[in-house]
């Protein structure tokens, strides 16, 4: 599985969420550049970074951090944050981004992730499924809608041409480092059916992520393909090398 640290970025700082609350946030540094450059130092080999003004204002901010981030490391990349037409997913790979992740915009232009796929290559495409309450938000998070999750994902996998590539995150666990849930965890990787599911929220400790790993083992959830993690990172809960070696990297 792979690890994916997590650089959000909020009015120019490298910050963290609790529960996709942008009025509890905490800034941990004031360079995404430098958070960035720390977890691959420390061994990370993917990034995922999220423009989190671009979430709330449709539309992406924080390019210009993402080619420095992309420049200075040459470290893969996925982003998402405000990404909701094909000039915006263009110019994020022009920065540098080695995938886009969308995910307002499935809901907005549900078209566009295939126009996307087609571009770019399914590869390079993720749907990201944010849930809280078992259902799926949108607009940076702060809008519900009625749509479950799991239908959510089992939608777009098999949908025309399919999405192979998904996040999911559990809104009411993320920044909360209070574990995941197992049977949540199973039940998203099986709706991404032959397709590939990245998890996010609720990473706290080293055991959290042992117990993806086995999770992932015992119910032979093949698609079950990384972790993303941002706040025990950030805590120093544990190491990326203590990340990657629990991860089985």
């Amino acid at each position: 599985m792979i690890l994916y640290p997590a650089i959000d970025i909020l009015d120019g700082s490298a910050v963290r969420l609790v529960k996709g609350d942008f009025e509890a946030k905490k800034v941990y540094d004031e360079d995404p550049l430098a958070a960035a450059r720390g977890w691959t130092e420390e061994g990370a080999t993917y990034l995922h970074v999220v423009d989190l003004d671009g979430a709330k204002t449709g539309e992406p901010v924080n390019l210009e951090h993402l080619r420095r981030i992309v420049g200075e490391l040459g470290a893969p990349v996925q982003y998402g944050g405000g990404l909701r037409s094909d000039a915006a997913i263009a110019a994020a790979f022009e920065a540098g981004a080695q995938r886009v992740i969308l995910g307002t915009a499935i809901f907005t232009d549900p078209e566009l992730p295939y126009r996307a796929m087609e571009t770019h290559g399914h590869e390079n495409v993720l749907v990201s499924i944010d849930a809280r309450g078992g259902y799926v938000a949108t607009h940076g998070w702060l809008e519900a809608t009625q749509v479950p999750a799991r239908e959510a994902i089992e939608r777009w996998s098999e949908g025309k041409g399919g999405v192979k590539h998904f996040v999911f995150t559990n809104i009411d666990h993320d920044g909360m480092l209070d574990g995941v849930n197992r049977e949540e965890v199973a039940t998203m990787t099986r709706a991404a059916g032959d397709g590939q599911l990245i998890l996010s929220g609720g990473i706290g400790t080293i055991d959290d992520l042992q117990t993806v790993a086995t999770l992932r083992a015992e119910q032979q959830l093949d698609g079950l393909d990384g972790v993303i993690v941002g706040k025990a990172l950030y805590e120093q809960r544990f190491t990326v090398a203590e990340a990657l070696a629990a991860l089985g990297r």
